[in-house]
C-alpha cells in the first residue's frame, strides 16, 4: 500500500511489511509511524533491545539491520521492509553453533566483566558485532571512537574496549 505524500492517513492504517528477525522471516501489518524498536519489543515480544532515551543519543536500542549497526528508535518498520533483523536474542545464532551457544562477542563480555547493571548490554553487543563488521577500528582509540554512540551508565567501558580486542584479536565476531 503506498500513502500519498501530503494525504492524511487513519489511525488504523496498516501497511504490510516482510523482515527476516533473528533468521526468522516475518509478514507483518504495522502503522507507518511504528518504530523498529517499538515493533521488536510492543508487537514481537522481544525486549532484549531496550528503549533508553528514544532520541537516537545512547544506543541501548541498537540492532544489526543487514549486518549494519541501526538506533531502532529512529528507524521507521515499514523503511526496514525486506531487511535482516538481528537483535540480541539472535546474536547466538551468528555464531555459527547454534541457538544454544554464545555468540563469541558475548562470551568475551562475560569473560572481561564488560557490564554491570547490564541495561545497555544488548546494544553494546549489537554495537560491537557491527563495528567488527565494519572494519574499520584497529586500535583501541578506534574501538572507543566507534563505540561513542552507546552510553553505558556504569562505565563499563574498559571493559568493554577489552572485549571488543579480545574478539577481534580472534578474527572477528561473524
Amino acid at each position: 500500500m503506498l500513502i500519498e505524500s501530503g494525504s492524511p492517513v487513519a489511525a488504523d492504517t496498516r501497511v504490510g511489511i516482510s523482515l527476516t528477525i533473528n533468521g526468522q522471516r516475518r509478514d507483518l501489518q504495522v502503522a507507518p509511524w511504528t518504530t523498529l524498536l517499538d515493533l521488536l519489543r510492543e508487537h514481537l515480544d522481544l525486549t532484549g533491545t531496550k528503549k533508553g532515551c528514544d532520541h537516537g543519543q545512547c544506543g541501548a536500542c541498537t540492532v544489526l539491520v543487514n549486518g549494519t549497526r541501526v538506533n531502532s528508535c529512529l528507524a521507521l518498520a515499514v523503511m526496514k521492509d525486506g531487511a535482516e533483523i538481528t537483535t540480541v536474542e539472535g546474536l547466538a545464532a551468528l555464531s555459527g553453533e547454534g541457538r544454544n551457544s554464545l555468540h563469541p562477542i558475548q562470551e568475551a563480555f562475560i569473560e572481561h566483566d564488560a557490564f554491570q547493571c547490564g541495561y545497555c548490554t544488548p546494544g553494546q553487543l549489537c554495537s560491537s558485532v557491527g563495528l567488527m563488521n565494519e572494519g574499520h577500528a584497529k586500535s583501541r582509540d578506534e574501538i572507543r571512537e566507534a563505540m561513542s554512540g552507546n552510553i553505558c551508565r556504569c562505565g563499563a567501558y574498559t571493559n568493554i574496549v577489552d572485549a571488543i580486542e579480545d574478539v577481534m584479536g580472534q578474527g572477528g565476531g561473524r
